[in-house]
């Protein structure tokens, strides 16, 4: 029953479309049209003549790519100086902008370091400066600095209780913007009076700005309150350092003072621009799909949830496919995208994406030329090397010929090791950009 070699081969060329729809060099490109004195995004006019030299600043596993689209796009015109984190191993050649390297998704001293350089640049900006801040996904880990009163480690062990919980990346971005200086609309307050441009690469379901990231240039709709609601809804007061609780409770009852809000003139100078998204990764999978002979369509670009949950939709969808030829009939590649969480409760080895093609396993046992991929489009899923892990009808069969047990896996969240085990990891290596999760649904 395991698809012959050219059925899982098909997810290459739709995989590789995808990807490079939102490489982020091109992104920032097609995003920032040339004119004679600088460029322009969406009819928003930058003069480089109105300024004295460009600050390029940022965090994420892609900002270096887009750092460097800035250079080449301003290079020789005017003086450049920046400072970019990125992921250890996320690293990319620039000319002036120096590129720093940190952990994620827990932070490390490295970062705390490298956003402290970037908070040195912007303390010496002028009303004469252009700031430039590139944002991608992991910028919420790789641009930290505590607030007042939290250490690092307060701050790593708060991340990892977040992390296990279950709490989406809004919610976990809740507290973080809450326990940091440059977080939550902190960044734009350290570049006033300069005026500030952010290109955001989205790695957030729905792109709610103030959550990508945690927003570090834009207002924040969240409060203190919202904060110590996560804390209740998971469980989290007691797994969290004592100084992370007593600030959450205190901004929650008004003795400190909130992120800036909407309308907050900090912002007056400000324009942020959404470069790339998960829909336009799906849509031009999709293309790709349609070119390869598939029918194709986006299901949904707004997958969230439990992984092994998830999982029982998505199987459900090639389920309908086979019994029905609903929503398309064969050959199909149906497309989602999104992010999910996982509640870890073994001290297994894998990721969201592992975790949710495992799941899903058991829904398609037995099922003809039927094939569900799982892919983080960063490729790196959780703290392995692979970006996710694909499945079939025949995938649990072959698992008990390896004397594999796929429901003992999942309840150890060791979904790496299975698929390891059985070679059904997907490999990318570090793909330079990260806006969320791909699905990719064959129906051969």
């Amino acid at each position: 029953m395991r698809p012959p070699p050219a059925n899982i081969r098909a997810l290459e060329p739709i995989l590789a479309a995808a990807l490079a729809a939102v490489e982020p060099t091109q992104a920032v490109r097609r995003a920032l049209v040339p004119t004679p004195d600088g460029f322009s995004t969406q009819n928003v006019e930058y003069r480089l003549s109105d300024h004295r030299r460009v600050l390029v600043v940022g965090a994420g596993k892609a900002s270096a790519p887009m750092a460097a689209a800035v250079e080449q796009l301003i290079s020789g015109r005017i003086p450049v100086e920046g400072s970019v984190t990125v992921r250890y191993g996320y690293a990319a050649p620039t000319q002036a902008v120096r590129i720093r390297e940190a952990s994620h998704p827990v932070p490390d001293a490295a970062g705390v370091e490298a956003t402290q350089a970037i908070v040195e640049l912007l303390e010496n900006s002028t009303g004469d400066d252009l700031v430039v801040c590139v944002i991608s996904g992991g910028g919420s880990a790789l641009l930290t600095l505590p607030a007042d009163g939290i250490t690092l480690e307060d701050l790593q062990r708060t991340t990892d209780a977040l992390l296990r919980s279950g709490a989406t990346i809004n919610e976990i971005n809740v507290v973080r913007k809450h326990l940091d200086v440059v977080k939550g609309g902190g960044l734009a307050r350290l570049a006033t009076p300069a005026r500030l441009l952010t290109l955001v690469l989205s790695d957030v379901v729905g792109n709610p700005l103030d959550a990508i990231a945690s927003g570090p240039t834009v207002p924040d709709t969240s409060t203190f309150a919202d904060a110590a609601r996560v804390f209740d809804r998971f469980g989290l007061w007691a797994s969290v350092p004592d100084a992370i609780a007593s600030r959450v409770r205190d901004g929650a009852a008004g003795r400190l003072p909130d992120t800036p809000k909407p309308g907050d003139p900090l912002f007056a100078h400000s324009q942020t621009v959404v470069v790339g998204s998960n829909l336009l990764a799906c849509e031009a999978a999709t293309r790709a799909a349609s070119d390869a002979g598939f029918n194709s369509l986006v299901l949904t670009t707004f997958v969230e949830g439990e992984a092994r949950e998830a999982a029982r939709v998505l199987a459900g969808v090639l389920r309908e496919v086979d019994a029905s030829g609903h929503p398309l009939a064969r050959p199909a590649c149906i497309v989602a995208g999104g992010e999910t969480t996982v509640t870890i409760r073994g001290e297994g080895r894998g990721g969201r994406n592992q975790e949710l093609a495992l799941a899903a396993a058991f829904s398609l046992r037995g099922m003809e030329r039927v094939l569900l991929a799982s892919i983080g489009t960063d490729g790196s899923d959780g703290p392995t090397d692979a970006a996710g892990a694909w499945v079939d009808g025949s995938t649990l069969e072959r698992a008990a010929a390896a004397r594999l047990d796929p429901a003992a896996s999942l309840a150890a969240n060791d979904s790496y090791t299975f698929f390891d085990t059985l070679g059904d990891l997907i490999r990318t290596g570090p793909t330079q950009t990260n806006v969320n999760d791909i699905y990719l649904l064959f129906a051969f």
